[in-house]
């Protein structure tokens, strides 16, 4: 009886080595074509030129520089030349009443908020206005419009335009933080595609070595040198690590889909990334910070950090907003002067007393002064208020920014000791694998301590590669709070 369960017994294990081995030589052949292949290597160098090139999110952030030059180009209407005209007629009993025709072209001057005023009246009529009649001719006109208060430094127009063009240097730091807040995530994702991909090669082999060990127990067990219950464990083994394969599998699948979501064509079609596409390889002995990077990025950081330079634009916006409030605590006086003349024409022939000289001019002064200007001195100390608050952010920010640096390199650091202790672990666990298999293959050893070994091996390993994915996605994160970002093509 005990020779008959023990027949059945191992003709099922052999049933199970067949299968297994199949399964494990279709899938190590598929693996070993895909590393093969290195056109299926897909680098983060390609993948930055792919997200640069195409992102939407990117080409959307372009778009907003864009907007702020259109914000300049509204404020330049401001001095845009104006050409004003009308006319208005009244005939009634055989009478004209009026016949009037008024042109003018404005040109507004940047120089003192001035106008220049080019004009041309003709009013006729029974009953014009005498104070505003002329002759058949008409009446030309050249003269200015100067404000000698209030809008002599600067006016409302100035201010709107000094300020619009201070926002294009506001967009496009904006522009640069949402970019880098782009490749910082894409970098993460594509570091997490990694690790899980290398768990997964590494819980790969693991099945082979567990599989070439119960094909070989179970090859001993049917000559007799081995007990039937060491091929149960050895195949116990190979079935719990298939159950984590699988599960690596999934995180596998997940992290490309993840991954994915970043790329797209140049017709803004999504992509997928291929099934077959590998990450690149890392050699975990140059994971070390360079000790010049820290001062370095918190040098730039400094003067170029998307952050600060929106918030001195900010502060530069707010100093011309406060000098157009100065400017409005002084009272309006607004004077215009018009040389007049009847020439309507270039070459018209003209009485000398009656054309372009300083006997015929019209002119006029407007004044106005608020006696309180509480209105005014309210708006300018609420733009001070607004400075010193910028003023204070500012403060904070920079510090902020700085101690965000230094902790990313800090982590950084500790990655990389931290990388080195585990190759060095790793190394010494494989030679205790490699020793307790010669142990084992000796008769001193059993199958259980070896199992235990090299599941412990490739729980290492798979901690170093994690070790590795934490250091890159550390160094993402490190040029990214110094408000840049990592030059894959220099590393």
């Amino acid at each position: 009886m005990k020779n008959n369960f023990k027949a059945f017994l191992i003709t099922l294990m052999l049933f199970f080595s067949t299968v297994i081995t199949q399964l494990v030589k279709a899938q190590q052949t598929a693996v070993a074509k895909t590393e093969a292949d290195s056109v299926k290597v897909f680098s983060i160098n390609d993948l930055q030129m792919l997200v640069f090139r195409y992102h939407p999110i990117v080409k959307q952030a372009a778009l907003l520089s864009e907007s702020a030059r259109a914000s300049v180009l509204q404020s330049l209407g401001y001095f845009d030349p104006e050409l004003k005209a009308g006319f208005a007629r009244k005939l009634f009993g055989n009478t004209e009443y009026y016949n009037k025709w008024n042109s003018e072209l404005k040109i507004p001057l940047w120089l003192a908020g001035a106008d220049l005023k080019i004009g041309y009246d003709r009013n006729v009529g029974t009953y014009v206005n005498p104070e505003t009649k002329t002759n058949t001719q008409g009446l030309s006109a050249v003269g200015l419009s100067i404000p000698l208060g209030q809008g002599l430094l600067i006016d409302a127009r100035r201010n709107t335009l000094r300020q619009s063009k201070i926002m294009v240097q506001y967009a496009e730091a904006e522009q640069l933080k949402q970019i880098n807040a782009v490749w910082y995530g894409v970098a993460k994702d594509y570091w997490n595609w990694y690790y899980a991909y290398r768990q997964f090669a590494l819980i790969n082999e693991g099945v082979e070595l567990a599989q070439r060990r119960f094909t070989a127990m179970s090859r001993q067990t049917i000559i007799g040198d081995k007990p039937a219950i060491d091929s149960v464990e050895a195949y116990i083994t190979v079935q719990e690590r298939i159950i984590q394969k699988e599960k690596m599998k999934i995180e596998l699948q997940n992290a490309q889909l993840v991954l994915s979501n970043h790329l797209w064509s140049e017709d803004g079609n999504p992509l997928e990334l291929p099934a077959d596409a590998v990450p690149q390889n890392t050699n975990p002995a140059t994971a070390k910070p360079n000790p010049l990077t820290l001062d370095t990025l918190l040098g730039q950081a400094a003067t170029q950090h998307p952050e600060l330079i929106k918030l001195r634009t900010k502060g530069a916006q707010l100093a011309v907003e406060r000098s157009y409030r100065q400017e409005l605590l002084k009272p309006k006086l607004n004077v215009t002067g018009n040389l007049l003349s009847n020439r309507t024409g270039i070459n018209s022939v003209i009485p000398g007393d009656y054309d372009f000289n300083w006997s015929n001019y019209k002119i006029g002064i407007e004044f106005a002064f608020p006696l309180f200007l509480r209105s005014e001195r309210g708006k300018l100390r609420e733009v001070k208020i607004k400075q010193q608050e910028l003023n204070y952010d500012l403060q904070q920010s920079s510090r902020t920014i700085s101690n965000e640096i230094t902790a990313a390199y800090n982590e950084l650091t500790a990655y990389s000791s931290q990388l080195a202790v585990q190759i060095q672990s790793v190394q010494n666990q494989q030679i205790l694998v490699t020793g307790e298999n010669q142990k084992f293959n000796l008769g001193e050893s059993t199958l259980f301590l070896i199992n235990s070994r090299e599941t412990k091996l490739i729980d290492m390993k798979i901690k170093q590669e994690s070790m590795i994915s934490g250091y890159q996605k550390t160094l993402a994160e490190l040029y990214y709070k110094a408000g840049t970002r990592q030059d894959i093509r220099l590393n």
